[in-house]
């Protein structure tokens, strides 16, 4: 049972699901001069906080996800290690108070990870039902129209037809893909644009900043659309561009 506490995590991450990714990571660190509207948390450029072009949505169409990170590691079959399997995983999803954004980190060759879906139908609908919102994954995926159904996003490499046997070699452990490092209980907002992350503990705090650098966009939209003079749009402009 949900303490006070977590119900009130629970409650910001829906209101932060009314926020595209780029504004979040606007509030994160994109614009660390600003120390109104940005946390400046880590540096814009040599940290690892947010997703590279590699990773793509396959859920467009879907508003954002937010939850905590639960991540897990698959490689290639290997006999001498198999304490771990699917069910590891799932109890990792339901130990953590919903929602979660499952991270799986395809440890195997490149050759492989280009034709190995890591996840389907099946294995996406035991996710959902112990409270997964959101993938994210450095391999391709499969079964694109069963998991469109379950309302689930999804963020991978792309799309492939089959896949080997692989096995289970870690749960919650930090893991790198496309280019952000995740660890375990971090927070992970995602949508069309890519995915961000950031400590649980900074919650309120981004909520706070990007209610105000969405009041901010708005006036900046509204001044912009009231000139084609290039002087005044590049005046509305300074200090972001």
């Amino acid at each position: 049972m949900e303490n006070p506490r977590e119900q009130v995590e629970r409650a910001i991450m829906k209101e932060l699901e009314k926020f595209d990714t780029p504004t979040i990571a606007n509030v994160i660190a994109a614009y660390p001069k600003d120390q109104i509207l940005c946390m400046g948390l880590y540096h814009p450029h040599k940290t690892n906080w947010y997703t590279d072009q590699k990773v793509r949505c396959l859920f467009p169409q879907m508003e954002p996800r937010c939850g905590y990170a639960v991540t897990a590691v698959y490689g290639v079959e290997d006999a001498s290690y198999t304490r771990l399997g699917f069910e590891d995983i799932l109890m990792a999803v339901e130990r953590v108070h919903r929602p979660v954004i499952l991270a799986l980190k395809a440890d195997i060759t490149e050759e492989i990870r280009e034709k190995n879906a890591l996840i389907g139908g099946n294995m996406m609908t035991a996710f959902k039902q112990v409270g997964v919102v959101g993938v994210l994954g450095d391999g391709p995926a499969r079964d694109v129209n069963e998991m469109r159904l379950l309302g689930v996003q999804c963020m991978f490499t792309g799309t492939t037809a089959g896949h080997g046997t692989t096995s289970v070699q870690a749960v919650e452990v930090p893991v790198s893909i496309s280019g952000m490092d995740i660890a375990p209980g971090e927070v992970i907002h995602m949508d069309e644009n890519g995915a961000v992350k950031f400590p649980a503990a900074y919650l309120e705090t981004v909520l706070e900043r990007a209610m105000l650098m969405r009041e901010n966009d708005e006036r900046k939209k509204a001044a912009l659309k009231q000139t084609r003079d290039p002087r005044e749009l590049a005046s509305i402009m300074k200090g972001l561009y």
